[in-house]
C-alpha cells in the first residue's frame, strides 16, 4: 500500500462525453460526490479546477467482477502446477497451498489483484472465499481487505465451501462460522459433494442459512462437463418456493452446455420463474471444460445466448487471476467480454454493441446493487473508455481512461499510441 500520496481533486463537471443509445455529446455535472445533471453538451463547456475533459470518450458506469477467487489469486506454480488444466487438479494444487496460508499472504496477494482490478475501471467485486479451513485464515483476512478497499471498491465476500458442506468434516459449522464473522453471502458447490444426495442436502443447507441470517446466495453449481449433473434445478426450484430469486446465483452452470433439448426446454420454464441469476466465467470455462473429451471438444461454456433470448439476467466474471485454475490474466473485463462474445457466438453488430452490459449492468442485478448506473441521484461512480461505443470499446480492447469514484479520479491510464514509418511518420489509432 506504500506510494507517493496525491491530491484529488471533487470533480463538479465532466465535458464531452459520449453515452451508450445516445447521439452526439453530454455534460455530466456533480455535486458532492453525485451525479445532478445529464444533459447535452453546451457550447461554452464549464471549465476550471473540478472540469474534466473526456474529449468525446464512453462514460459508463463502473465495471464489475461478480465471480473471482481473491484468497487464491497469484499463487500459480505453488507449489506446482496444474498439469492437466482440469477442475480437479486445480482443487488439489489449492489445497496444496492453502497448508501454507497466513493472514499477511492472503492479503497482500488479493491487494495485489485488487489494484489490478481498480486500474482497469472495477468497482464492486464479489469474491468468493474457500471457508474449507478449520482457521477460516483467508477469511479473516478478506475481511480486513474488504474494510480497507471500501473507499474504492466496494465487496461482497461469498462463504465459499470449497471441498464441500457435507464432504469436508465440519463444513456446516465452519460454512455458519463465516456467516457470523461477517461473510455476506452464503455458497454451495453441489457438484463437487460425495454424493448427489449430499449436493441436493448441501443447497437446502445452504438456502436455510441464507434466510437465517438474511444474506444472499451464490452457488457454484454444476461446474462439470457431466450432462447428469442437474443440481440448478434444485437451485431454481429453492429460489422460486422461497421467492427469494432476485438474491440467488447460479455461477459457472457449465453442464447445461451438454443437456440435452427436452431436459433444458423444461428447465428453462423453471429458471424464468425462479427469477435466478447467472454468472458464466468465459476465459476459465473454456479453459477447463472438455478436458475429459477426444475430439469434437465442447467448448464448455453455459447457454448464455438462450438466457438472453429468455430474458434471464446473465453476466460475465473473470473467476481467477494466475492461480492453479487459471494461469493468466490481468483483471480486465473488457479481455473476458472479448473472449465470451466469441465463444458464445455473440458477434452480430448489436450483440457487440451491447456486449457491455454483461459487465456493468446485469452483474449489478447479479450482486443486488442499488446505487448503479448514469442518472442524476445516483454516486458519482463511472468509467471513460476512449472509445465512440461499446462496438468500438471491444473491438479495438481499450483502456479504462479514467475511473471516477464519488466524483474523484481514482484510476487514469493513458491510452497507447502507435506509429509507423513508411517513408514517412503515419499515426495508427485502428479506427
Amino acid at each position: 500500500m506504500a506510494g507517493k500520496s496525491l491530491p484529488h481533486h471533487l470533480l463538479t463537471t465532466i465535458n464531452n462525453v459520449r453515452l451508450s443509445g445516445q447521439t452526439g455529446l453530454w455534460q455530466i455535472a456533480i455535486a458532492d460526490g453525485k451525479i445532478t445533471a445529464i444533459a447535452p453538451q453546451p457550447e461554452q463547456p464549464v471549465t476550471g479546477e473540478g472540469a474534466l475533459d473526456a474529449q468525446g470518450g464512453l462514460a459508463l458506469p463502473p465495471f464489475i467482477e461478480p465471480h473471482i477467487h481473491l484468497d487464491t489469486t497469484q499463487t500459480a506454480g505453488q507449489p506446482s502446477w496444474n498439469q492437466s488444466g482440469t477442475l480437479f487438479e486445480g482443487i488439489e494444487r489449492w489445497a496444496e497451498r492453502k497448508a501454507l496460508l497466513t493472514r499477511e499472504d492472503v492479503k497482500q496477494r488479493a491487494w495485489q489483484t485488487l489494484k489490478w482490478q481498480i486500474a482497469n475501471g472495477i468497482q464492486h467485486v464479489r469474491t468468493h472465499v474457500d471457508v474449507s479451513d478449520p482457521s477460516l485464515t483467508a477469511l479473516s483476512a478478506m475481511l480486513e481487505v474488504k474494510e480497507e478497499a471500501s473507499p474504492w471498491v466496494d465487496m461482497q465476500i461469498v462463504a465459499f465451501p470449497q471441498e464441500g458442506i457435507l464432504s469436508y468434516p465440519e463444513g456446516v459449522a465452519l460454512l455458519e462460522e463465516a456467516l457470523r464473522l461477517g461473510a455476506d453471502v452464503v455458497g454451495a458447490i453441489p457438484h463437487f459433494e460425495f454424493t448427489r444426495e449430499y449436493g441436493v442436502e448441501s443447497l437446502h443447507i445452504a438456502f436455510a442459512l441464507a434466510q437465517k441470517y438474511q444474506r444472499l446466495v451464490d452457488v457454484h453449481c454444476d461446474e462439470i462437463d457431466d450432462e447428469q449433473s442437474r443440481f440448478v434445478e434444485t437451485v431454481a426450484a429453492l429460489a422460486h418456493r422461497e421467492n427469494m430469486g432476485a438474491r440467488v446465483t447460479a455461477s459457472h452452470t457449465t453442464a447445461m452446455h451438454s443437456y440435452n433439448g427436452a431436459y433444458t426446454s423444461r428447465l428453462f420454464r423453471l429458471l424464468k420463474m425462479s427469477g435466478i441469476n447467472f454468472v458464466a466465467n468465459p476465459l476459465v470455462n473454456i479453459h477447463l471444460q472438455g478436458r475429459f473429451d477426444t475430439y469434437p471438444k465442447r467448448r464448455g461454456i453455459t447457454r448464455v445466448k438462450e438466457m438472453l433470448a429468455a430474458e434471464i439476467n446473465v453476466c460475465f466474471g473473470h473467476d481467477d487471476v494466475f492461480d492453479p485454475w487459471y494461469p493468466l490474466g490481468t483483471a480486465n473485463m473488457l479481455q473476458v467480454l472479448h473472449m465470451g462474445l466469441h465463444i458464445c457466438q455473440l458477434m452480430g453488430y448489436s450483440q457487440i454493441n451491447d456486449g457491455l452490459n454483461l459487465i456493468t449492468t446485469h452483474s449489478a442485478r447479479t450482486l443486488n446493487l442499488s446505487d448503479y448506473g448514469l442518472q442524476p441521484g445516483n454516486s458519482a461512480n463511472l468509467i471513460i473508455l476512449p472509445a465512440d461505443n461499446g462496438f468500438d470499446a471491444v473491438r479495438r480492447q481499450v483502456p479504462v481512461q479514467y475511473s471516477i469514484r464519488h466524483g474523484v479520479v481514482i484510476a487514469k491510464t493513458q491510452p497507447a499510441e502507435s506509429w509507423i514509418y513508411l517513408g514517412q511518420e503515419e499515426r495508427v489509432d485502428f479506427k
